[in-house]
This record gives C-alpha cells, sequence and structure tokens, in this order.
C-alpha cells in the first residue's frame, strides 16, 4: 500500500470532477475515483502522474451500493474527499419523470451525505471535504428547480459543517462555480444546448475552477469558496433585486430556449 495521502473524487469521469482527479494526482495524492463510466475512468487513469490510482464504478443515486461503497472506500484512510457528483435536468419539474428528480436528489444531496458521514467518522487533524455547490444555491434558477435546492442544501450543509469540524482541525468546503465548461449543460438539455451562447465572460474552465478551489483549499479560511470574477459579481445581485425581481431575471438567464 502506498504512504502518499489518498483523495477520493466522486463525478470523476468528465468535467470538474476529471480536473481534481488530475491537479490532485498532479500534488502526489493517490486517487480513486467514481463515477458510472468505466472506459473514461480507465482513460483518466491513464493519464494521472504516478502510480498508485484506482476507480470504482457506481451510480452514486443507487442507495444500497452507495452504502457498500463507503465501507469499502474508507476502511483505510482517505485525507480529502471530493464529492463532486452531480445531475440536473433543463425541464418543466412537472413534465419531467419523477424518478429523474429523484435521482438528482439522491445523487446530488443523498450520496453527498452518506460520503460525508462515512469521511468525517475517520477523518483526522489536517483533512479536508469539498462539496460541490453551485452559485445557484444563492441565485435560484426557475428551470432548474431541483438542482437549484439541492445546491442550496450543499452549501448551507457544508457551512454547518465547516463550523463543526473546525476544533477537529478539518476544514469543510462548499465550492460555488458558475457556469463552467463541461457537458454538464449538454446533458441537462439531452444535448439540446451546450451553453455556448452564453457571454463567454461567464464561462470558466474547469482548469480555472479546480485551480482556485486548491487555493483555497491550502489557504483553509473560508466555508463557502466563490470561483471567478463574474460569479462573485453576480453573488451580488440579491442585494439589489427584491426576490421578485432575481427570480424573473433567473428565469431568463437559466432558459436553455431564452438564453442557453
Amino acid at each position: 500500500m502506498s504512504d502518499h495521502k489518498r483523495a477520493v473524487v466522486t463525478g470523476a469521469s468528465s468535467g470538474i470532477g476529471r480536473e481534481f482527479a488530475i491537479q490532485l494526482a498532479a500534488r502526489g495524492y493517490d486517487v480513486i475515483c467514481i463515477a458510472r463510466r468505466e472506459q473514461k475512468l480507465q482513460a483518466l487513469i491513464a493519464e494521472l502522474s504516478g502510480d498508485h490510482h484506482e476507480y470504482r464504478v457506481i451510480d452514486l443515486s443507487d442507495l444500497d451500493a452507495l452504502e457498500y461503497l463507503s465501507k469499502e472506500l474508507f476502511s483505510h484512510h482517505v485525507d480529502v474527499l471530493i464529492n463532486n457528483a452531480g445531475s440536473s435536468v433543463l425541464q418543466p419539474f412537472f413534465e419531467s419523470e419523477l424518478s429523474r428528480q429523484h435521482h438528482i436528489m439522491n445523487t446530488n444531496c443523498g450520496a453527498l451525505v452518506a460520503l460525508a458521514h462515512a469521511f468525517l467518522k475517520q477523518a483526522k487533524r489536517g483533512d479536508a471535504l469539498v462539496n460541490l455547490a453551485s452559485i445557484v444555491a444563492y441565485l435560484p434558477t426557475p428551470a432548474q428547480p431541483m438542482y437549484s435546492a439541492t445546491k442550496a442544501f450543499i452549501a448551507a450543509f457544508s457551512e454547518c459543517l465547516w463550523e463543526e469540524q473546525r476544533e477537529r482541525g478539518v476544514y469543510v468546503m462548499g465550492l460555488c462555480p458558475g457556469v463552467t465548461e463541461t457537458g454538464f449543460i449538454s446533458g441537462a438539455t439531452d444535448g439540446e444546448s451546450d451553453g455556448q451562447t452564453l457571454p463567454p465572460a461567464l464561462i470558466q474552465t474547469t482548469e480555472e475552477v479546480v485551480a482556485q478551489a486548491l487555493v483555497a483549499l491550502d489557504k483553509r479560511k473560508k466555508a463557502i469558496v466563490v470561483t471567478g470574477w463574474i460569479n462573485k459579481l453576480m453573488l451580488q445581485m440579491p442585494r439589489f433585486l427584491t426576490r421578485h425581481r432575481l427570480l424573473k431575471v433567473l428565469s431568463v438567464i437559466g432558459d436553455p430556449d431564452r438564453a442557453l
């Protein structure tokens, strides 16, 4: 068994999770990559610098499989957990299948809570938990009601754990990126949009998001970390707009037929 520090990254087959795996491996971590797509995980493992990396194929919305995975993952000490896996659908709530909404809730919240609990049970001073929230935690987007609600939960959950874990010396971060160059919008719209009509200034690369997150991880000062100046600026909107007006604006910005 390697003496290196160990990191677990969920949703590692693409996007922000994939980039976390790459940058953590470059920092010398042995990375355990979790996702549903085995071929992409195999390709990622082959790309990572260093040895001793592993992967697990699992749908995190399957709570029985998740329970088994949690026990297996944390049977040996894990230094860092990146709770990145998440999903959404850009479709009216009442038109979408209820099973799809449950999948979003189970993946975004249920799996995140289960893994966070298992991680913190074994965490030691100096360890870190990063939960992927979003700026929609504070800017609810009517086109993604379940996603917005789950990200608000993750942000609040992370803030509370940040305070709870301080005496233990375990750092908890709620990471809030905005629109990022991933396949997220395409997946959420079933390929109908890729978000390329959005102004380039609104979009960050995965490399930028993860690099800023790791800088914040080194500093360990804030419970909520917002990446990108434009996202920090957007979070000032609730100071100047009524809740009613804010929802009107966000209903346009987040609508795949009007903005994306």
